[in-house]
C-alpha cells in the first residue's frame, strides 16, 4: 500500500466535501477506482486528473506517485 495526497479544486472540492485527504491505495489503482472507492461511480464528466502534476488518462496505475489532482473545467470569459 502506498499513501496518496489528493487533492480536490473548485467543484470537486464542492462535491467530495474535502479540499485535501491522505488516501491508502495500491500502486495498481487507478484515478477512477480512487474515486469510486469514495462514493463516486464515475469520473466527473469534462474534468482532468493529473499524478505529481502530470495529466494522465483516468484508468491509469497510479504507480509509486504521491500526489493526485481534480481538475474541473475551466470557464472563464
Amino acid at each position: 500500500m502506498n499513501q496518496i495526497r489528493l487533492l480536490a479544486f473548485a467543484q470537486a472540492r464542492d462535491a467530495l466535501g474535502f479540499s485535501e485527504r491522505v488516501l491508502n491505495v495500491a500502486e495498481s489503482d487507478s484515478p477512477a477506482k480512487i474515486i469510486s472507492q469514495l462514493g463516486i461511480e464515475k469520473p466527473f464528466i469534462g474534468w482532468r486528473v493529473a499524478l505529481d502534476c502530470e495529466y494522465v488518462e483516468w484508468d491509469a496505475p497510479v504507480g509509486a506517485r504521491s500526489e493526485m489532482a481534480l481538475i474541473p473545467p475551466v470557464s472563464g470569459g
